[in-house]
């Protein structure tokens, strides 16, 4: 059954994204969306361990990199996929909006992951995201969504350091009705 919604989430960067729906797949359900970047912004390499995410450019120029290769560019009607498990990122290589069409595939906790990271940055008013909300997010589901770039200490010691505090504060309570990350 087609699961047709609209959810749209922007960072402080400029960086929108309209969730639109998901639909059954016998890979997974496909979770159909579309993205609008300011010019020179962009994730931080990122990888996605169990889904593979596809973009088609609609317009503008999409600029992206997949880790241990150079630098690409893709322009209005071409397709880039990138593929799970391979640490990639992507930014607007333009001067003007960049738009584009795709989808997440298997869905699992995209919409939600993606949500809560674009309001923690919202909440910081920067790419970093609010401290204790990317603690939450890293070490709940790291399972699934990597941030490549951030070093491995971070990653191992000081987010999970910072998650327990931030359940001992009580600081996760928008988090209640979270989703259980998927195991891989």
């Amino acid at each position: 059954m087609h699961s047709s919604f609209s959810h749209s989430i922007e960072n402080a960067l400029g960086e929108q994204i309209i969730f639109h729906a998901v639909v059954p797949h016998p890979d997974g359900e496909k979770l159909l969306a579309e993205n609008f970047v300011a010019p020179n912004i962009g994730p931080a390499m990122h990888t996605h361990w169990l889904q593979d995410e596809v973009f088609t450019v609609v317009n503008g120029n999409l600029g992206y990199e997949i880790k241990g290769e150079g630098k690409k560019f893709a322009g209005p009607g071409d397709t880039v996929f990138f593929k799970r498990g391979v640490p990639h990122r992507f930014w607007n290589a333009g001067t003007d909006r960049l738009h584009c069409k795709g989808y997440v595939q298997p869905a699992y906790n995209t919409v939600f992951f993606l949500s809560a990271l674009f309001a923690a940055q919202q909440k910081s008013g920067a790419a970093k995201p609010a401290l204790f909300e990317i603690a939450y997010l890293a070490t709940r589901y790291k399972s699934e969504f990597d941030i490549t770039e951030m070093p491995r200490f971070v990653k191992t010691v000081v987010l999970p350091a910072v998650y327990i505090t931030g359940k001992l504060l009580g600081k996760y309570k928008q988090f209640n009705n979270a989703p259980a990350a998927v195991k891989a």
